[in-house]
């Protein structure tokens, strides 16, 4: 990559933004990867109720031999890059080139937006529930109302539920006079002019191209998508051997998994 080596301009370097990590809240690290690639998931399943007898040797009922499921969950993803920053170059572009800022620049804007679409990947492609509809903002309160009375059926709690939006819905949502007239949010929304919860649930407006094709939104619960990083590390290395300058490196282990036994805790709604 050529560069610009500056002459008469200010020391300063056109950052472009940003957005950090969205999908932080919708999924969790509760299991161990210390020391091992492979974390391995038992469901145990439930009986039936049965009338108490009150005679006969099986007064209880019969009973039912509960045979756990078992889910494999390996890390996959084991990604790096490097790049280097010659001293004549440092020099040349008035200094705007350190190594550390640069590191920070590369996980900002590739590390961290890697992972985000990795695991809205998994999460929509794990989900037990789906419905595609095109939105509008005559409909885009009633579809989200739909998703949230969905994972109440499915008995998922409701702390702990998120919602990762696209901006076309947040569009939609809040055009909608259905979701103005009655959401307590959207009343305060008026004079603020920002959305924090709809009827409960913390709404996250995340990039279009953080979501695979199609998806409007994904209303999850946290506890449905294991996402660990069980690897993250970044070095600087200067004048390492062959390179006046600096070197880095960066290496991430990390992965997301949709549990078997709460895959109904994840609703993805397509537009048609």
């Amino acid at each position: 990559m050529a560069i610009n080596f500056a002459e008469k301009y200010a020391a300063q370097v056109d950052e472009r933004f940003a957005t950090g990590s969205l999908t932080a809240a919708a999924v969790n690290n509760a299991y161990d990867w210390a020391g091992v690639n492979t974390v391995y998931v038992y469901s145990i399943p439930t009986v039936a109720m049965s009338d108490y007898e009150m005679s006969g040797a099986s007064r209880y009922g019969v009973p039912s031999e509960l045979d756990a499921g078992t889910q494999t969950m390996t890390l996959r993803k084991d990604r790096a890059f490097t790049f280097s920053i010659d001293r004549r170059s440092f020099e040349s572009a008035m200094m705007t080139q350190e190594a550390g800022k640069a590191l920070s620049r590369q996980i900002d804007e590739v590390v961290v937006p890697e992972i985000e679409v990795y695991r809205i990947a998994q999460m929509t492609g794990g989900a037990g529930l789906k419905k595609t509809l095109a939105v509008t903002p005559a409909n885009a309160y009633d579809c989200f109302l739909e998703a949230v009375n969905a994972l109440t059926e499915a008995k998922v709690p409701p702390a702990g539920r998120v919602a990762l939006v696209t901006p076309r819905f947040y569009k939609a949502i809040k055009l909608d006079p259905s979701f103005m007239r009655s959401c307590d949010t959207a009343q305060a929304m008026l004079i603020t002019g920002q959305v924090g919860l709809v009827d409960g649930v913390p709404l996250i407006l995340a990039p279009s191209s953080y979501f695979p094709a199609g998806v409007g939104f994904v209303l999850t619960h946290s506890s449905a998508t294991a996402a660990p990083v069980k690897l993250c590390e970044y070095k600087i290395h200067d004048n390492p051997p062959g390179i006046n300058g600096w070197l880095v490196e960066g290496r991430v282990v990390y992965d997301a998994f949709v549990l078997d036994s709460k895959k109904n805790g994840i609703y993805v709604h397509y537009e048609a």
